[in-house]
């Protein structure tokens, strides 16, 4: 048995679906697709992902902001979404649930007798020149790293996907000169990831596939020339359990071939475990 696991930023899912992630979804082989920056109510979500998917959502509170949700290919038992958790435990009820965090345990999806929980987690971006961004940001990491722990002590697979907000190193961002005081690159964000992928036991599975080295990037500004240039930034992630990212096979970007082709300022991250 196998699992193939794609996880995007979509930037609006009806926006997405309007520029061509159709054709994406009946084009990739990923068995579940989580999603991060909907944007759309829940009621919509399947529609806009079509009958061949099975799709629970966790929208955000205030209208037309954040939203996660995570897909699952309909008519495979082995990857039937059992039970799911929107909000992320430990948080203010109001934080908790601003459409950042969503669970769903599947079963037994690699024949090896373990469950898995997938995360699909839209983190916030943060402002160093509003402070309370950033606030909010740490105080999400920090209640964060005490989920993920308890998730790995029950024995389970775990992955955290989606739109991490924070390039780790110098290889996670191409003008890392440039950015050393900007959010999503300070000494303070990257350090949890220093933690999560050491003393935590998570592995950033992507980085462990491709090896050492300059990108992929995942995300690229829609201004000036970004994405012809490829002057991106890796900030989605697939960071599992040791024992998970042990059978990760092959990792791949699926960057769209030219600007105009895009349908997000993000591009899938496709992970599959044998």
């Amino acid at each position: 048995m196998s699992l193939t696991l794609a996880t995007v930023n979509v930037n609006g899912l009806r926006a997405a679906a309007r520029k061509g992630m159709a054709e994406w979804l009946a084009a990739t082989e990923a068995d579940v697709v989580t999603l991060q920056e909907v944007r759309a109510p829940e009621e919509l979500l399947a529609g806009l992902m079509g009958e061949d998917w099975h799709i629970v959502g966790e929208p955000s509170r205030l209208k037309g902001r954040a939203g996660v949700a995570i897909a699952a290919r309909t008519g495979v038992e082995s990857i039937d979404l059992d039970a799911v958790r929107p909000g992320l435990p430990g948080l203010q009820e109001e934080d908790a649930h601003s459409g950042r965090w969503l669970e769903a345990d599947l079963t037994d999806p690699l024949g090896d007798g373990t469950a898995l929980t997938v995360i699909s987690c839209y983190m916030h971006s943060g402002n160093t020149e509003k402070p309370q961004t950033m606030t909010d940001k740490y105080a999400f990491l920090d209640v964060m790293m005490e989920r993920l722990a308890a998730l790995r002590a029950d024995g389970r697979h775990v992955v955290l996907t989606g739109d991490i907000n924070i390039a780790h190193t110098e290889w996670d961002i191409k003008n890392w000169k440039g950015n050393k005081k900007s959010a999503g690159f300070l000494p303070e964000e990257r350090a949890y990831l220093d933690r999560l992928t050491t003393e935590a036991g998570f592995v950033d599975v992507h980085r462990r596939v491709h090896g050492d080295g300059p990108g992929p990037y995942t995300w690229w500004s829609q201004r000036g020339q970004a994405f012809d240039n490829d002057s991106g930034w890796r900030i989605d992630y697939q960071l599992a359990t040791e024992a998970l990212a042990a059978r990760a096979t092959t990792a791949q970007v699926d960057r769209a071939p030219s600007y105009d082709t895009r349908w997000s300022d993000h591009a899938p991250l496709v992970i599959a475990y044998a």
